[in-house]
């Protein structure tokens, strides 16, 4: 029996050098996963360089190239890495390329223009004779791994693989394969910090406040946020009953026209009935009234934005700014660009006024990009060093290639394929959105005061 103050082993592999990359908005704990990678690597004697600012150099390449050291990529080196497991922000960078953007379809992989970007990024990483990638992200990053996968497949016999991890960075919380993964927690203490700072004032001035907060496919960081800074009430797109759903014709906010889908047919986009939201808050702020305590914050999960009829949009936005709106392939919005809260603390103001005559001072915020790069929790150090440590048992331990590691109890680690979580038709990794049945989500409907739904 091996000794509990042993050293790990180091296995026999195949591997003389990995690649780690970082892709999208920043988290905190990013350091720790990023260190954690580069010392366990280094300390078996496989050198790890970490790519700078995502995919962006590497869908750069030509062939032939030579990729800049210190510009394209560092070599993380185990003597310069204490303390950054620690350290906030991102020491190789970030950014939102993304090679795998013209793959919408299996049969895209074998389409040379659409593949190109994908092909760049291989070519690239095998100039400089790596091995297997690490790449670190969100959903996005996670199809992107899983399409640099699967186009590999369709090398000409003998080409050498370059074997893929993933590791899930999204402070959203909001793709399949995850229970809760680093920056979250620490993103929500900062929210959280934040909600009780408001609520303090707003019992002090008998107010109101309404936010908007991140989180656009899931209410994690809107719902863990409302429990741990005790906000009066909580609603995310998961919260939306079919009974307030309705649809609309899109239009192009620049042009006045109406947007017409594949089949030259007006395209139509789910809305949310405003009133319908309007009503369940005051219901909220009345039996709040009724309990002695006229004051409160709302908190509003930022993805219910998306689905507002467009003519609320209007009413947000100055004319230059919904002029230059563009709904995507879908009929969808920026959300980044719809700061909601404002209008919906008048219409709230409005129906309050109108069903008791009186007036309350009622004030729309928006929290966001503040919180990306909080300095982390020990928590999600802790976390986010198991991610790291994770990637080098998954390639080197293990064997193994097209997964993502995750966590599960006490942080234990688990080794999910991507095949479990990429839709293999659309090629999309699959959302992970609240489910109101869940005891994560009912645990805010415990602490809300009680209202009775009409």
């Amino acid at each position: 029996m091996a000794h509990p103050l042993d050293c790990p082993s180091v296995p026999k592999t195949d591997l003389r050098r990995v690649a780690v990359l970082f892709s999208g908005g920043p988290a905190p704990a990013a350091n720790a996963v990023i260190g954690s990678v580069a010392l366990c690597f280094a300390q078996a004697g496989i050198e790890v360089l970490g790519i700078r600012n995502g995919y962006t150099y590497l869908m750069d390449y030509k062939a032939g190239q030579m990729l800049p050291e210190g510009k394209a990529y560092i070599r993380l080196d185990r003597m310069e890495l204490e303390g950054v497991r620690s350290s906030t922000g991102i020491v190789i960078g970030t950014a939102r390329a993304n090679p795998g953007k013209k793959i919408k379809t299996p049969a895209d992989l074998q389409d040379s223009e659409a593949a190109a970007p994908l092909r760049a990024v291989y070519e690239a990483l095998r100039s400089l004779n790596v091995d297997a990638l690490i790449s670190i992200g969100g959903d996005d990053t996670l199809t992107t791994a899983a399409k640099f996968h699967l186009w590999q497949q369709y090398l000409p016999a003998g080409s050498p693989r370059i074997r893929v991890v993933h590791l899930p960075k999204t402070i959203d919380n909001d793709y399949r394969g995850i229970d809760f993964t680093f920056g979250y927690f620490t993103a929500v203490e900062m929210l959280a910090q934040q909600v009780r700072n408001l609520l303090a004032d707003a019992r002090s001035t008998g107010a109101y406040y309404v936010v908007q907060v991140m989180g656009r496919a899931a209410g994690w960081l809107a719902y863990g946020a409302a429990i741990a800074g005790e906000a009066s009430l909580v609603l995310s797109l998961e919260d939306i009953p079919p009974e307030w759903w309705a649809t609309e014709e899109t239009f192009d906010p620049k042009s006045g026209q109406k947007v017409l889908d594949a089949t030259g047919k007006p395209q139509t986009r789910k809305v949310i009935h405003v009133q319908a939201m309007v009503d369940r808050i005051v219901q909220t702020v009345l039996a709040r009234d009724q309990g002695g305590k006229p004051y409160g914050v709302i908190l509003l999960a930022e993805g219910l934005v998306e689905y507002l009829p467009l003519e609320e949009f209007r009413q947000t936005l100055s004319e230059d700014e919904y002029r230059v709106l563009t709904p995507d392939e879908f009929g969808h919005f920026p959300v980044s660009q719809l700061k909601y809260s404002g209008r919906l603390a008048r219409l709230i103001n409005d129906e309050y006024q109108k069903r008791t005559g009186k007036k309350k001072k009622i004030t729309g915020l928006q929290f966001g990009y503040e919180v990306r790069c909080h300095p982390a929790t020990a928590f999600d150090i802790v976390l986010g060093s198991q991610l790291g440590v994770g990637a080098y048992r998954a390639l080197v331990e293990k064997g193994l290639d097209a997964v993502m590691v995750s966590v599960g109890r006490q942080l234990s680690l688990v080794y999910e394929p991507f095949a479990n979580l990429v839709d293999s038709a659309k090629l999309r990794a699959i959302a992970r959105p609240l489910d109101p049945q869940e005891d994560f989500h009912q645990l805010a409907r415990y602490l809300e005061v009680r209202v009775q739904n009409q």
